[in-house]
């Protein structure tokens, strides 16, 4: 029980690696509040705390924090992707996932960094495409890149009252995994190489991540702030000349 008297925010808490946060910090036993741009989830736990919120909508975040006030823990999860090249993205894909992935980071942080205790702490989640590039998600990997920028100036800024750290997940089994798999002309046969390229022979889960968030969340991690934690199954460690792999 790590995170008991913590009162926690989590965006985009409604499935996939936000849900995963929210189970595992109620589990941990924080108040924890979640946010979606759709109506409450029917299974989502009665012990947290549902909003209505457009992270895009700087008026609806304001709303929410107001609605919330002081907090401890803001995670910043709320994420989408298209999968298109530069060439490719039309403007209403620009205004969608640089709106929710990028904007919406900074609109919550905006909101919420005056309302955090101190001692708090902000988690971004980022990912190793802000690092190096998939093919085909130009605007998600760039909007990835602004995650692990706005985290590093946060730290620096805010410190030592708020401690700002990143996860760059790796490959995790949600809905954009899927989609990305899609992409190819032979998903079975791109899921199968792509596990061969992964040390841990297997896809992430949203409990690994929420593992690390609880950890970030908790006052274990008092000494790491500005920093990037990838979790990835050890795929950005590894040499593209594996055994197994033709």
């Amino acid at each position: 029980m790590r995170l008991v008297g913590k009162i926690a925010l989590v965006t985009g808490g409604r499935q996939g690696i936000g849900r995963g946060i929210v189970d595992a910090f109620l589990s941990e036993g924080a108040t924890v509040s979640t946010c979606g741009r759709g109506p409450r989830p029917d299974n989502l736990p009665e012990t947290c705390n549902w909003h209505q919120t457009d992270v895009a909508n700087p008026t609806d975040v304001e709303r929410f924090a107001s609605a919330m006030g002081a907090c401890d823990v803001v995670v910043n999860n709320a994420g989408v992707q298209v999968e298109k090249t530069v060439v490719d993205s039309s403007d209403e894909d620009w205004n969608l996932v640089m709106g929710v992935n990028a904007r919406g980071v900074f609109n919550v942080c905006r909101a919420f960094i005056p309302r955090i205790n101190a001692g708090g702490a902000i988690i971004n989640i980022g990912s190793i495409s802000g690092n190096a590039a998939d093919p085909s998600m130009a605007l998600y990997n760039a909007s990835k890149a602004f995650v692990h920028g706005l985290t590093r100036s946060i730290a620096v800024d805010h410190g030592p009252a708020i401690r700002c750290n990143a996860i760059c997940p790796g490959w995790i089994e949600t809905g954009m995994l899927d989609a990305g798999f899609d992409l190819a002309d032979d998903p079975a046969k791109a899921r199968a190489e792509a596990l061969l390229r992964h040390p841990a022979r297997r896809f992430g889960k949203p409990e690994d991540i929420a593992s690390i968030a609880v950890w970030l969340a908790s006052d274990e991690s008092g000494f790491a702030t500005g920093q990037f934690f990838i979790v990835d199954g050890g795929l950005t460690a590894a040499s593209p000349l594996q055994p197994g792999l033709s």
